[in-house]
């Protein structure tokens, strides 16, 4: 006959919970367990690394330099700005600064100006982590580069931009000029996903844009989103997009996404399922 265990004094048993089985199906944090009132302590410790990897995401700065070159390997013309927060700690702070650019980032795109607008601006932002960006900005623009060149889009140099929030994409937009900007932009991080990238698409930019205007797609990562899934996406709002003249709550994502096999026939540098 077998025997009860016996819990020591003073330390809880740890029950097991009837939503276990299903954690394998999600990362998101169910079926712990409980010990006594509270949940196990490794559960607890789980949630406060993942808690902490989400804080340093934010408080993350991007080297700028660092990237236009790893830009610049992929035949990627760039430009480096900045917002009007400044540092990190004022952009956190004071988001209406992070919504603008700095006076030299505007001299600068002035100087970029053209008599015909550009099909598309790409705009890669920090947002509030920069380490999405670092992770993923890069191996998603590879994949749609050839279809952009194959489909003769006018694409300006990527803008580049620290302490910057999805609305500075207007103003870009509006100063080189552009029919549309794309951002891509760190999302605010959770205790799941300290790396997600958004990408935000904006017809006409021009400053006071509201974000009923624009095209999100989201979650862009390994773990979430592929990479080849979301240029599909962002791809096929580009193309309706340019040839509907909107963007927004009139421009449905209505793309039907293929299969694994067809993500692959269209970007066969890989993708991230």
């Amino acid at each position: 006959m077998a025997k009860t265990p016996v819990v020591p004094p003073g330390i809880a048993h740890t029950q097991r919970d009837a939503w276990t089985t299903l954690r394998r199906f999600t990362p998101a944090r169910i079926g712990l367990g409980r010990a006594g009132g509270s949940i196990p302590t490794r559960e607890l410790l789980d949630f406060q690394l993942a808690h902490a990897r989400a804080r340093d995401a934010v408080h993350r700065e991007l080297d700028i330099e660092a990237f236009r070159g790893q830009l610049a390997a992929r035949q990627f013309d760039s430009l480096a700005l900045a917002s009007a927060a400044g540092d990190r700690q004022t952009f956190i702070q004071r988001p209406d600064l992070g919504r603008i650019l700095d006076e030299k980032s505007k001299s600068l795109l002035e100087a970029q100006q053209t008599v015909q607008a550009w099909d598309a601006v790409l705009v890669i932002a920090d947002g509030l982590s920069a380490l999405a960006v670092e992770r993923h900005a890069l191996p998603l623009l590879a994949m749609m580069q050839f279809h952009l060149a194959r489909e003769g889009w006018r694409v300006a140099p990527c803008c580049l931009v620290s302490q910057g929030r999805v609305a500075i994409g207007d103003e870009i937009g509006a100063l080189l000029p552009a029919q549309m900007s794309v951002m891509l932009i760190g999302e605010r991080p959770g205790p799941t996903s300290p790396d997600s990238l958004g990408a935000y698409l904006t017809w006409n930019p021009l400053p006071g844009r509201s974000n009923a205007e624009r095209n999100c797609v989201s979650n862009i990562r390994p773990e979430g989103l592929s990479y080849a899934a979301a240029a599909f996406k962002l791809l096929h709002l580009m193309r309706q997009s340019r040839s509907r003249k909107l963007s927004g709550l009139a421009l449905k994502e209505d793309a039907v996404l293929p299969g694994a096999a067809g993500l692959l026939a269209l970007f066969p540098d890989g993708s991230n399922e």
